[in-house]
């Protein structure tokens, strides 16, 4: 599972270091399943087939078993109690909004709550973190997913994609279709520096303090931050993120 994340899910990867080694497995088949819920919409040029392999995942959640690289080890921990079909079924319902417009920001958040929060949610579990802790894990996952969206309107135009909420589009005379033909297009930068702002409040105030068994839950914020504060700009990864996650993993606090 961890060659998997590391491949595809780098930040969450290097996060996950942090946990304690007995519950680093689990993560690593948590973010793999989320990657496969990822990729439900990414690989499909009809939104309704993105749907029919969530649905899949659903019967998994749901009891079904499979041999699969991701399933079966997914199954196994949904089995012993180690993550919650619950929380996956969070993660999936988020996931088939995917494959609408999503027409305003309430329902864009509640989007990124469910698909991205609910990642934040169960890792959290993992690491046992109490009910407070989560509900603010909620958020921090809702901000890293607003900052993942962001920084990748080109990528998901390339796609033929554009999750940003429609209404807020059409305030700036813009369209999906026109988003996805110019992602570049200067009407765009004020509608992604008002969602960044608006991501940025979900996330702990000052300097939030954390478990260090839960590190590995936390230190997203760390990313989302420093990712919201750049918008519009995108800058790829670099050293100095690795490094800030580092320090805030040393002090406990985001």
């Amino acid at each position: 599972m961890g060659r998997i994340v590391q491949r595809h899910d780098p930040d969450r990867f290097f996060t996950a270091l942090f946990a304690p080694p007995a519950r680093r497995e689990t993560l690593f088949t948590l973010y793999a399943t989320n990657h496969e819920l990822a990729r439900a919409r990414e690989v499909v040029s009809n939104p309704m087939l993105a749907l029919i392999r969530l649905q899949w995942w659903r019967e998994i959640a749901e009891g079904a078993r499979r041999r699969h690289e991701v399933a079966g080890p997914l199954g196994e921990a949904l089995d012993e109690g180690r993550l919650l079909a619950a929380d996956l079924l969070d993660m999936i319902e988020g996931r088939e909004a995917e494959a609408d417009e999503i027409e305003d920001l309430p329902t864009f958040e509640t989007y990124l709550r469910a698909a991205y929060g609910g990642v934040a949610v169960a890792a959290g579990r993992v690491l046992l973190a109490d009910s407070t802790a989560l509900d603010a894990l909620r958020g921090v996952g809702a901000a890293y997913g607003m900052a993942g969206i962001l920084r990748s309107v080109e990528a998901m135009a390339r796609q033929g994609r554009c999750v940003l909420p429609t209404g807020m589009l059409a305030s700036a005379g813009l369209t999906v279709a026109e988003v996805i033909a110019n992602p570049c297009d200067a009407r765009l930068a004020p509608i992604l520096r008002r969602l960044a702002d608006h991501g940025l409040g979900w996330l702990p105030e000052g300097k939030g303090a954390f478990p260090r068994t839960a590190a590995a839950a936390w230190l997203l914020a760390v990313l989302a931050r420093r990712d919201l504060r750049r918008i519009p700009n995108r800058p790829e990864r670099g050293l100095a993120d690795r490094a800030t996650l580092i320090a805030a993993a040393a002090i406990c606090r985001v």
